[in-house]
């Protein structure tokens, strides 16, 4: 872990990149998939004191393991024991012989509580990794990549590379098989030629990689391709879909890896490994028919069962120049690089979403797909235009109700800071940030007569301190920054509002996500044609259950994935993608209601002194785990004259 800390993976910028997997018969699977779950405490521990809560900051430095991804390895046997009430066996590495017995369904639970509390261990089931592995002879597969989408032979390596799907689809909505084929040729033949000229860090991998030639292409904007054709992402038509293009993905890039073995010869380790690989060819063929046809575009199908049996047959005259031909990777930097709205299969993450950036701040990402599945679902330009303003808002201070250019120069700003103000719109997710001293500058704060001690004291709004209330900064944010969610968008039918569901709530006030088991059966409609398989975040709201985590790691099981991984909204105190400001509203009317006495009754300065007995109330709260009172002491009157808080326990 320690060492991995040390290393940063393609750059100056990216932390390092390791996986860790444990088997489940292993004597410490306990502690170490706890492990985090106390790290994590840890971490909350010194953010409550004051620490930085970013990635990079002394806070999650401190703490061990946060360099690598921890999953464990589960296979049949255990996951049977596990659902049914059986035992089970942890064994010495070297003797085998049994060193701890436990519940299996006891341990499945400690297993499901750790993800819930931190979002490790993720998943790999190990029996179905294997029963897929087309190179058997020559070892068992134990482990992937860090991303967990690529599962191959110890000591070797995989390069990637990724298509985005939409490209290929032209303006009204038909999508180009051809080209997409071309583009999956053109890619291939190009992952095939680096496996000779890359470098590798050891003799071992760069022997096991020229005897094996794996290979790892995927696809990008998934998500968004099915928004943009006004097909939910958890329909059976979006998964037909899907499984489909997944299905043309692995078939055209294994018949080209044939034509090239007709030329060029089969990997040098195909001779050994022959029977099990026709074998997996054959189980990816037999999904293709699979397909749904009704559900899926004809082509889409036909090009589907085309390329598998050409797979074959080409297969069983040459062999194939590549063990592995895909996975579907993460593509979450390179999919901003592509122009993606979404990463890999995943679907979109929010609307409008806050990327946190390395070197600190936020990146405002909005979705590019709505207006065009708006205009495919029928909506007119107009309407088009009114459903996305009211997303992602307008982006000015001109004509917004309450507080725009003339209120705001009534108060003090003038020309150049309103300018600053503009700039600042469109990469805010909270019009009061728009308004900081970052933006405005010092200067035009002590124009306005504020102090820097008053500008320093922690909630400080310039909004408020110009004179306006909460619901006029709220009507205003709405109008200028948007709801960041369709619900409730003019004019939008009700029937179309599953096309746009994402995997969290959208802003402050969506309801609508997609429920974490349509993450699942996405992933299941995919698995069948990859050679890895998925690097998938299966989203969970922070309501979610000890138990909604169990029910997904065995669905993964029972759907034939390979791996899941999953996370449950701010389950870490530092998460990268957010979908709102953190700040919670303030109920004006109270406000209003307890400054009145105090301009009327108290001047400013004179001190005037409680009762001896006094009414008041205690909240009680939980932060970081410490119980938290806050308890109050009122006037006669029944306005508020003292606050006390009590923590009972620190650290």
């Amino acid at each position: 872990d320690r060492a991995a800390g040390a290393t940063k993976s393609g750059g100056t910028t990216r932390r390092a990149a390791k996986m860790v997997c444990l088997d489940m018969d292993h004597p410490e699977i306990v502690d170490f998939v706890q492990w985090k779950v106390r790290e994590e405490k840890k971490a909350r521990a010194l953010i409550a004191q004051g620490f930085e809560s970013d990635f990079n900051g002394e806070a999650y430095k401190t703490v061990s393991g946060q360099n690598s991804n921890n999953s464990i390895r589960v296979n049949d046997d255990f996951m049977h024991a596990a659902t049914t009430g059986g035992k089970w066996h942890t064994r010495a590495r070297t003797t085998r012989e049994v060193v701890d017995t436990y519940d299996a369904g006891e341990l499945w639970n400690i297993i499901a509580d750790a993800a819930w509390s931190c979002a490790d261990p993720g998943v790999q089931y190990d029996t179905t990794i294997n029963r897929w592995h087309t190179c058997p002879n020559t070892d068992r597969i134990n482990a992937s990549n860090p991303c967990s989408e690529y599962m191959f032979l110890d000591n070797s390596a995989c390069n990637l590379s990724s298509l985005n799907l939409t490209k290929f689809l032209d303006a009204d909505g038909h999508f180009d098989v051809d080209g997409y084929r071309h583009a999956i040729e053109l890619f291939f033949v190009a992952q095939e030629i680096l496996v000779d000229l890359s470098s590798y860090p050891t003799e071992q991998i760069a022997r096991n990689s020229h005897d094996y030639r794996p290979l790892g292409l995927g696809y990008a904007n998934l998500g968004t391709l099915l928004m943009v054709l006004g097909i939910p992402y958890d329909s059976d038509k979006g998964r037909a879909i899907a499984g489909a293009l997944t299905a043309i993905l692995c078939g055209h890039a294994y018949r080209v890896s044939s034509e090239m073995a007709s030329s060029k010869g089969a990997f040098n380790g195909y001779a050994k490994n022959r029977e099990p690989m026709l074998r997996v060819m054959r189980m990816h063929q037999e999904a293709a028919y699979g397909i749904d046809r009704d559900l899926c575009p004809e082509e889409l199908w036909r090009a589907a069962c085309d390329d598998w049996d050409s797979v074959v047959k080409l297969g069983e005259q040459h062999g194939y120049r590549n063990a592995q031909a895909t996975v579907l990777a993460p593509t979450g930097t390179i999919g901003l690089l592509m122009d993606c709205d979404t990463t890999g299969i995943e679907p979109d993450f929010a609307l409008v979403k806050f990327k946190k950036l390395a070197g600190g701040g936020y990146f405002k990402i909005v979705n590019q797909a709505v207006p065009h599945a708006l205009a495919h679902l029928g909506y007119s330009p107009v309407e088009v235009q009114e459903i996305v303003a009211y997303i992602s808002g307008t982006n000015t201070l001109v004509g917004a109700p309450h507080v725009n250019r003339q209120t705001l120069k009534e108060k003090g700003l003038d020309d150049q800071d309103l300018r600053k103000v503009e700039d600042a719109l469109p990469g805010v997710f909270d019009l009061n940030l728009a308004f900081s001293p970052w933006v405005l500058g010092k200067d035009t704060y002590q124009r306005l007569n504020i102090t820097a001690e008053k500008m320093s004291q922690p909630g400080f709004n310039l909004l408020k301190h110009l004179g306006f209330t909460a619901k006029e900064i709220e009507a205003a944010g709405d109008v200028i920054v948007g709801r960041m969610t369709i619900e409730g968008a003019p004019y939008l039918k009700t029937e179309h509002l599953p096309v746009f569901d994402c995997a969290n709530r959208c802003g402050r006030t969506g309801e609508r996500y997609l429920e974490p088991m349509a993450h699942i059966r996405m992933m299941a409609a995919a698995q069948p044609f990859l050679s890895g398989a998925i690097s998938k975040t299966v989203n969970l709201p922070n309501e979610a259950s000890v138990d909604d985590v169990r029910r997904i790691y065995e669905e993964g099981w029972k759907l034939g994935l390979k791996a899941v991984a999953l996370y449950r909204d701010g389950c870490k105190a530092s998460q990268p993608l957010s979908t709102s400001s953190d700040q919670k509203e303030e109920k004006e009317e109270a406000v209003e209601v307890a400054a009145k006495p105090v301009v009327q009754i108290r001047p400013t300065g004179t001190r005037v002194r409680l009762p001896k007995k006094r009414s008041g109330f205690t909240q009680e709260a939980s932060v970081g785990g410490h119980k938290v009172f806050l308890r109050t002491g009122e006037y006669e009157d029944g306005s508020l004259g003292e606050i006390f808080i009590d923590m009972h326990k620190e650290g």
